[in-house]
């Protein structure tokens, strides 16, 4: 920029930071195109800003292809004047996947891990939240789009099991699930920096972070209002439609 334009390097920089410019930073997006979008959004919404009484709310999902890595020398931890550090290069060990369920009104979490994510596994988690959760209590289940969760055998499961209510999340809105937020901290908070020398390690961290966050669980609340957000996804469209190439 600063060739093309005849003018020095801290020209171009202070040009950029006056006008709040950042050309280095991409973002990504993704606009959904379900066409029962706005069907979705409302109804799932409406359960997190009006919740059904004598009912229990729950945002279900895994996280797949958690990986044990061990670092190939030890780091040495964060002090004055100097952060953390960890080598560059790694270990694979063996992956697991942990299937959670957020209780959308004080916080607290249901997990299970297990060693894939087929039908077989969604199931056995499913059934666990039957057993866990009192007999007498309906259950709404806010959940992603993944085939696992729609398979035949989970279908049937689910006819057989009349107070669970599940709403699935539009295509390419997994946002909405709010049980996301729970694996976003988990994996910056515990994991990222982890260092995991086989796949024990691995799920042994992973269950002591769901007891310590069980021990003073904060729920998340949503604001958002689904006219709001409609309103929002129109104008990125819009935007998209405009910008295409004739």
């Amino acid at each position: 920029m600063a060739k093309e334009m005849h003018i020095s390097k801290a020209s171009v920089s202070r040009i950029w930071r006056t006008n709040g410019l950042k050309p280095h930073r991409v973002e990504s997006f993704k606009v959904g195109n379900d066409p029962n979008f706005a069907d979705k959004l409302e109804a799932i919404v409406g359960l997190y800003l009006d919740p059904p009484e004598h009912a229990l709310l729950l945002s279900v999902d895994e996280k797949s292809r958690i990986q044990a890595l061990d670092r190939t020398q030890p780091g040495l931890p964060m002090k004055k004047g100097r952060c953390q550090t960890m080598t560059h290069d790694y270990k694979r060990n063996p992956t697991t996947t942990l299937f959670a369920a957020l209780n959308a009104a004080n916080g607290r979490v249901f997990g299970l891990g297990q060693q894939k994510h087929r039908d077989q596994e969604w199931l056995r988690f499913l059934r666990m939240i039957d057993q866990t959760v009192s007999a007498g209590k309906e259950i709404y289940l806010i959940c992603g789009n993944n085939s696992t969760h729609k398979h035949e055998r989970v279908q049937r499961w689910l006819e057989k099991h009349q107070r669970f209510h599940v709403r699935f999340t539009p295509t390419s809105a997994s946002w909405l699930n709010m049980v996301k937020r729970f694996f976003g901290d988990k994996t910056q908070n515990r994991i990222r920096r982890g260092v995991f020398q086989d796949l024990k390690q691995l799920i042994m961290a992973i269950g002591e972070y769901i007891d310590k966050h069980n021990l003073n669980p904060k729920p998340f609340i949503w604001r958002a209002k689904a006219n709001d957000i409609l309103e929002k996804v129109t104008r990125a469209k819009a935007v998209l439609n405009n910008r295409r190439p004739a």
